[in-house]
């Protein structure tokens, strides 16, 4: 039986099906490749990139083998392979990912997007092939199937980001999308093409091969013990101190949480975080106080113990995080908590104007501060919310990531010295020449840090730093660029952790 042409209903699923599948694999790829090199503008980059090749590629391929052979018994091999390859990728990121190796690591993404995306991508020319049967309607054709592919993408798009992400893990979406692609093959196989005996015999190994590559990929390596909008979670177990987790998120440390004793504090940051609310505030003193960043809620949660009486809000994006069920995540037995699922700057937003005495800023991306909460505009919200007469004299204390040059973390505290009267850095070394990297914590407000008490308090949480001010400061930020909504190449600036 020779090859019969789609109808016209079954067309339009198959574009749009296949372009849908295209943007589901890119987005969830972003997520995968996650937890190996973080979530920055040069991973987006990476992968859109990849993903729009293969799309150009697939296309013009596509086209250029339609035009040569009969293009019917194209489209079940496209969507067949495509979906064992969807479904096998999970192992092979994460397979390619646990062997430290970059090369490789980059070589299996390149594959599981390049691979899938331009067979999925081909479907179109395929298909518009199989409709132009008048030359007369050629241009109406071509469009149509153009626009309903472009509506796939979208589709695909806002499926994944507001659907599959929050209700399924990585794993399930790729893995089922690889099945339903792998069946579609079979079914186009046994509706479209010729041979009909043979293709559909086709179906059986692939079939078994795409639940093969869904069983790899279940018992690969990579798991997650809670799988969030935004991230991959662990919560790893410290053998010596029961109860107490370590946070990490996207395979970087975030945060170590101990309930049954808050001012355990295990990170050296957050030493310092301690020790510069100790240097502003007097001991004891109930604060108001703002948090960018929730994670496992370290301060908040020394803040309520150290500090009685104090009133804590949360801005954390990720859902996820936010727990009420008794889990060690869950913040709603720390007195005086509010956490809020909202943007940090939107949550700045919703500030009163001196409403609160201290703002600390924990938001992170991967091992980079969100950059919209870098900016100017950003920290003249913070200002305005701060209550410079009240406890802590309106202080912000914030965490920056950095390394090598120091670029980013010298950016911010240019941008922080132009909006507050007094911005003081502070090193995790005495040695501030021998500093190469790390958490830098910046402490700015309207009244200069008192260095003494300062040192008195990092001793007193087992800490020791060097403390720039003044002219120090002017010193070690030298020509440094102001961060603006306008221009904040925040992944620029940063030298690529760990390496």
């Amino acid at each position: 039986m020779p090859p019969r042409s789609p109808s016209r209903p079954f067309a339009v699923g198959l574009v749009f099906g296949s372009s849908a599948a295209v943007l589901v694999v890119e987005l969830v790829a972003l997520r995968l490749v996650a937890p190996y090199w973080g979530l920055t503008l040069e991973t987006n980059t990476i992968v859109i990139g990849l993903a729009l090749f293969a799309i150009a590629a697939g296309a013009w391929l596509g086209g250029q083998v339609a035009d040569r052979r009969p293009p019917a018994p194209l489209l079940a091999p496209l969507l067949t392979v495509s979906g064992v390859v969807v479904a096998g990728t999970p192992f092979a990121v994460r397979g390619a990912g646990a062997t430290g190796d970059p090369t490789l690591l980059l070589l299996a993404v390149a594959v599981t997007i390049v691979a899938p995306g331009a067979l999925l991508s081909a479907v179109t020319p395929v298909v518009t092939k199989l409709q132009l049967t008048d030359l007369e309607e050629t241009g109406a054709v071509v469009g149509r199937l153009s626009g309903i592919s472009t509506l796939g993408g979208i589709a695909g798009t806002i499926l994944t980001g507001f659907v599959l992400v929050t209700a399924v893990p990585v794993t399930g979406i790729l893995v089922s999308l690889g099945v339903v692609l792998a069946l579609t093959g079979v079914a186009v196989a046994v509706l479209v093409g010729g041979r009909a005996g043979a293709t559909r015999a086709t179906g059986v190994p692939v079939v078994a091969g795409a639940v093969l590559a869904a069983g790899l990929s279940v018992v690969g390596p990579g798991g997650c013990d809670l799988e969030t909008e935004y991230h991959c979670v662990e919560l790893r177990a410290d053998p010596d101190r029961p109860g107490a987790r370590l946070l990490v998120m996207d395979g970087v440390r975030h945060s170590y949480v101990d309930p049954a004793d808050p001012g355990y504090l295990d990170f050296a940051y957050i030493r310092t975080f301690a020790a510069a609310v100790d240097a502003v505030a007097d001991a004891g003193e109930p604060l108001r106080v703002h948090h960018l960043g929730g994670a496992g809620l370290t301060m908040p949660r020394l803040l309520a113990a150290e500090r009685p009486g104090t009133r804590s809000t949360v801005s954390e994006i990720d859902p996820g995080l936010v727990r009420t069920d008794g889990s060690i995540l869950d913040g709603s037995a720390v007195p005086g908590l509010e956490v809020r699922v909202e943007d940090g700057r939107r949550g700045l937003a919703r500030l009163e104007a001196g409403s609160v005495d201290l703002v600390v800023g924990d938001a992170f991306g991967g091992v980079s501060v969100p950059w919209h909460l870098t900016t100017r505009e950003a920290l003249l919200d913070i200002r305005r919310a701060l209550d410079a007469d009240g406890a802590a004299g309106g202080a912000y204390v914030l965490n920056v990531i950095d390394r090598g040059p120091l670029a980013f973390a010298r950016a911010q505290v240019a941008t922080a010295r132009t909006v507050f009267d007094e911005v003081a850095v502070v090193l995790p070394t005495e040695g501030g020449a021998d500093f190469d990297g790390g958490n830098v914590v910046v402490v700015a407000g309207a009244q200069p840090l008192d260095v003494a008490r300062m040192r008195a308090a990092l001793g007193a949480r087992g800490q020791t730093a060097q403390i720039l001010t003044g002219g120090e400061v002017h010193r070690w930020v030298a020509d440094a660029d102001v961060l603006t909504d306008d221009h904040a190449p925040v992944d620029q600036l940063l030298t690529p952790y760990g390496t």
